[in-house]
């Protein structure tokens, strides 16, 4: 490793903070001071989510090509935390020295700024001896921790990372902050923390943009058939609606969501065109039913994908659900959004100063 070369590990203590999405804002802002910089991710996660290794390496991809990162620069996972290698290391059957796998993977690497992603929590990867302290331990590396808000209670979580990390904790970056809590964070949590000797980088609000999510990637997670506007499952969405009253009331339902997702039967030919004549990204239709032909025109006409899933409403809701709370950042319209929030809400003088 080069002696001038800084490493800051981008951690989190829970999945799904923001880490990769602030990655690429910093990566962009690093650039723009002339500092070269590398990425790597030591560590990579298959989640509940039935993401896969191939999946988790797209990840790394995606984060190379929208930084115009070179092989030179990039550096993918040594290990991926699966069942079948957590059950070969518990039972001895693997042996693998990974701290001297991670030194032999970063010592060519060439940057002014090494950026590492961490995994979901700061613990996983310990049975390896990869988690988020023992990398930064074998690299020299500093800590920025990314927390999604959750409420003024957030703080004890900081404060026993604050313990666990000690000087390596460099600062904290809290996202998706409700607007109405904003004003709280500003006044009580961010003195608070930095009187305890945690650096708060940035407090951004929440996004409803950052927050939705897909058709592409709900088809997928719903393994829903496209019946019609397979070019439209860009589109993004925004929050999800049950249609399943009578249609009068449905119209006054459905006009209060914005950039939706209508779940509803097969056979509600009523819900169906009542959504169609809102602000509705796309319908899902439950039953595995196919709807009217009236129906299928209309939605082409408008532009709106139709999917089709061999479950139950219940089930269908679900997963959507957990699509939202787990969605990776892959659109750029989201990159826009979000390096134009660390543009205005993150302290980044303040940061390269730190680092």
């Amino acid at each position: 490793m080069a002696s001038s070369t800084k490493y800051v590990l981008i951690g989190s203590i829970e999945a799904y903070s923001g880490k990769s999405g602030t990655i690429i804002a910093l990566a962009h802002q690093l650039q723009q001071k002339g500092l070269s910089c590398a990425y790597g991710k030591p560590v990579g996660t298959c989640r509940e989510n039935n993401q896969t290794p191939d999946e988790e390496e797209a990840d790394v991809k995606f984060i190379k090509n929208t930084l115009n990162f070179t092989d030179n620069q990039v550096r993918s996972p040594l290990l991926i935390l699966d069942r079948e290698l957590v059950e070969k290391r518990l039972s001895g059957h693997n042996t693998t020295d990974y701290v001297q796998l991670l030194r032999q993977s970063y010592e060519k690497i060439i940057a002014d700024v090494v950026i590492l992603e961490g995994a979901g929590t700061l613990e996983e990867g310990s049975l390896f001896q990869l988690s988020g302290m023992d990398i930064a331990q074998t690299l020299n590396a500093s800590i920025l921790l990314i927390v999604r808000y959750g409420s003024l209670l957030g703080v004890d979580s900081l404060l026993e990372a604050k313990k666990q990390l000690g000087d390596r904790l460099m600062g904290v970056l809290i996202n998706d902050i409700p607007v109405e809590e904003l004003d709280s964070c500003q006044t009580l949590i961010k003195p608070y923390l930095e009187s305890q000797g945690i650096e708060v980088f940035g407090l951004l609000p929440s996004s409803s943009l950052l927050r939705s999510v897909s058709v592409r990637e709900i088809a997928q997670q719903l393994k829903a058939d496209v019946l019609c506007r397979s070019d439209r499952l860009d589109l993004m969405v925004e929050s999800l609606t049950i249609g399943a009253m009578n249609v009068n009331s449905a119209l006054e339902y459905f006009r209060q969501g914005q950039y939706k997702a209508v779940v509803t039967g097969g056979d509600r030919t009523d819900l169906q065109l009542a959504a169609l004549e809102t602000s509705t990204s796309c319908l899902i239709l439950t039953g595995h039913m196919k709807p009217q032909p009236l129906i299928i025109s209309r939605a082409e006409d408008l532009e709106v994908p139709i999917l089709s899933v061999n479950l139950d409403t219940l089930k269908t809701v679900e997963i959507v659900d957990r699509t939202f709370g787990t969605v990776r950042l892959q659109e750029q319209i989201k990159i826009d959004c979000l390096e134009q929030l660390m543009t205005e809400y993150f302290e980044f003088e303040r940061f390269i100063q730190k680092l």
